[in-house]
């Protein structure tokens, strides 16, 4: 599974690693990714989505019936 958040389009980032040497070796970020249901209304039925802790705060503050419509689904 990619670990793309389905609301807001985040991915995990590239970056280095660094010891206390200062050598740099490539390390990947992951982001805080979480499987959730939420209960969609007009369609009257629980969709499942991948979201960051991001997306959630997205939808709690639009509603997922908005983020739906923004997304195009």
């Amino acid at each position: 599974m990619s670990q793309i958040c389905q609301v807001t389009g985040k991915r995990h980032l590239i970056g280095h690693k660094v010891s206390h040497a200062n050598k740099k070796a490539k390390k990947k970020f992951s982001i805080n990714l979480h499987k959730k249901r939420f209960w969609v209304e007009s369609m009257g039925r629980w969709i499942t989505l991948w979201v960051s802790t991001q997306g959630m705060r997205i939808i709690d503050k639009l509603g997922i019936e908005k983020v739906l419509q923004k997304k195009g689904k």
